[in-house]
């Protein structure tokens, strides 16, 4: 026995068979995903280019490229 328009699509039994909602309710999903995703990325491009910055500033301290005076001021200006 076929229900409404087949049981396929948005309709009738197929997705949530909620109609128009089940449509928003599923790309209100697929848009929160979407969000998240970038985010995540966004998090760790930012972070990991503060951490090299930071790494390479201490290496050069290091090998004596750098006073402690010029490593100091160097490291307060990256953290701001």
């Amino acid at each position: 026995m076929m229900w409404g328009n087949g049981g396929y699509g948005f309709g009738g039994f197929g997705g949530f068979g909620l109609g128009l909602l089940g449509m928003i309710i599923q790309l209100l999903i697929i848009v929160g995903v979407i969000y998240f995703v970038i985010s995540l990325f966004q998090r760790n491009n930012a972070g990991s280019a503060d951490d090299r910055a930071d790494a390479i500033l201490r290496e050069r301290f290091v090998r004596g490229e750098l006073s402690e005076d010029e490593y100091k001021r160097m490291r307060n200006a990256l953290r701001k």
